[in-house]
């Protein structure tokens, strides 16, 4: 999302724009626990925003709006940053395939669930601070990895293959003097 010209830039400002709006709603609708398009809209974000900061900022901004409603805990901050490391990690898929797609989500979702599982145990008072306790915390959570993993494969291929589509397409119409 290079910005070239005025319209450019305001396509690119409701892109992202629109990626936060529907990230943060996505936590607002009834879905499965963990089943949602934020972790797939931080590594689209990543790959396809070319300032690092602004592509951080997308799943950030909206993990902030969604929790203004919903509510803040003690803490949200291993969120934050488990999000803010996605979209960092998410710039490595800039010319990726769908292999390498596919093993980012499945990294990035397996990287939140040991990051934010292991903050439950060792921050709260949910769990014995002993090595079971850590193993209570991990098996209590396996439903939601499932579910994921389930949704940054499913949102993934939307975002990353929507995307793709759309790209080619774009590059198709480009070398027609018909524009078809």
């Amino acid at each position: 999302m290079h910005d070239a010209n005025p319209t450019d830039r305001r396509l690119s400002f409701a892109i992202v724009s629109a990626m936060i709006v529907l990230a943060a709603l996505s936590r607002w609708l009834p879905h499965p626990w963990n089943f949602s398009p934020l972790e797939a809209i931080a590594l689209f974000a990543g790959a396809r925003i070319a300032d690092r900061r602004l592509a951080m900022l997308v799943p950030l901004l909206a993990l902030f709006l969604s929790d203004w409603f919903i509510g803040f805990y003690a803490d949200i901050w291993v969120v934050y940053a488990c999000f803010a490391a996605m979209a960092l990690a998410g710039r490595r898929l800039r010319q990726a395939g769908p292999g390498k797609i596919a093993s980012y989500g499945l990294i990035s979702a397996g990287g939140f669930f040991l990051i934010t599982n292991f903050s439950v145990w060792a921050l709260g008072t949910m769990y014995p601070h002993t090595a079971s306790g850590l193993i209570g915390a991990y098996v209590s959570a396996l439903p939601f990895l499932q579910n994921q993993l389930a949704g940054v494969a499913f949102y993934g291929v939307l975002l990353f293959g929507g995307y793709a589509l759309l790209d080619h397409g774009l590059r198709a119409s480009e070398k027609s003097p018909l524009g078809y």
